[in-house]
């Protein structure tokens, strides 16, 4: 039987002002993540990389990854075009009527990481260090980090029969044995140092200071999308290099605070679900009602729970 429309919409208006005024006290009760104290990142200067991807066969070589030709399927060398399944690390080339500049892409190790507010499971998550790192025994393959990444950054094994979700971790098996990670290591003109993040942020800002000519004035990732622990400097936008302007915000921050205000403690569900039975509950009992005889109503009225 039909349940009354206007009841409906007045216990959903009731119902969404209560959520508002608990998200209200939310949004204030939520605090922004913080960098990690021992947090560790990347600094990457763009006017010192030459292109020549000495990271990128590093990088491959100390993650165990397979050979990938890229488009060149036939061909002995490798010249992947982009991240994917078998590439944690690529260098792009931008280039301009009067401009050539290189970009290096991998994972970001947010502040604030999209992947793993995403992960339902906590597949991905951040350790002491900061660094974004992946569990295969709590991953069932949603692929909601991909969705998520503002960067674009996780890739799934497609091909694999146990498939895995593949991204930079900053070498930490190498990290482990007091090494560093194998971009940083293997870069020729130190375009890619790896230490912790408040002293690469430090000496970022003094590169901008000393040679204000040469950068953009600013560092990309001390508060993009929340903070990120690999930074960057350029000569170029970085819009045109493919880092987006995502704002200061972190991009898992918006949803957290619905989450916060309208499930927290699930209230306002519950109240919603009471709300709506006791509009069932009312209707049914009036439809029993105008079915019964007169006589019969009271005996009817007794029996109904």
């Amino acid at each position: 039987m039909a349940v009354d429309r206007r009841s409906i919409l007045k216990a959903l208006a009731g119902s969404a002002v209560a959520a508002a005024a608990t998200s209200g006290r939310a949004l204030a009760a939520v605090e922004r993540k913080k960098v990690p104290a021992e947090a560790v990142g990347l600094l990457y200067d763009a006017t010192r990389c030459i292109g020549c991807k000495a990271c990128v066969v590093a990088c491959r070589e100390a993650n165990d990854l397979p050979a990938d030709p890229g488009p060149f399927q036939d061909r002995i060398y490798q010249a992947p075009i982009d991240l994917n399944d078998r590439t944690k690390n690529i260098i792009k080339l931008y280039k301009d009527a009067d401009t050539v500049s290189y970009m290096k892409v991998q994972c970001m190790h947010c502040v604030d990481p999209a992947c793993a507010s995403a992960c339902m499971l906590g597949a991905l998550s951040k350790d002491k260090l900061g660094i974004v790192s992946w569990d295969g025994s709590r991953c069932v393959g949603c692929r909601y980090c991909q969705m998520a990444c503002p960067f674009n950054i996780p890739k799934f094994e497609w091909r694999a029969r146990n498939p895995k979700i593949v991204k930079c971790e900053l070498c930490r098996h190498l990290l482990a044995k007091g090494g560093i990670p194998a971009c940083a290591k293997a870069c020729p003109r130190e375009a890619v140092l790896f230490g912790k993040r408040v002293e690469l942020l430090a000496d970022a800002k003094r590169r901008i200071a000393d040679h204000p000519g040469r950068y953009v004035p600013k560092v990309y990732g001390e508060s993009d999308a929340g903070g990120t622990q690999v930074l960057y400097l350029s000569a170029v936008p970085f819009e045109k290099l493919g880092l987006p302007d995502l704002g200061d915000a972190p991009v898992p921050e918006a949803a957290r605070l619905i989450q916060h205000g309208v499930y927290k403690g699930f209230i306002a569900p519950a109240a919603l679900y009471a709300i709506l039975g006791t509009v069932v509950f009312r209707n049914r009992r009036q439809a029993l009602a105008e079915e019964t005889p007169a006589g019969d109503a009271a005996g009817t009225r007794e029996s109904l729970p």
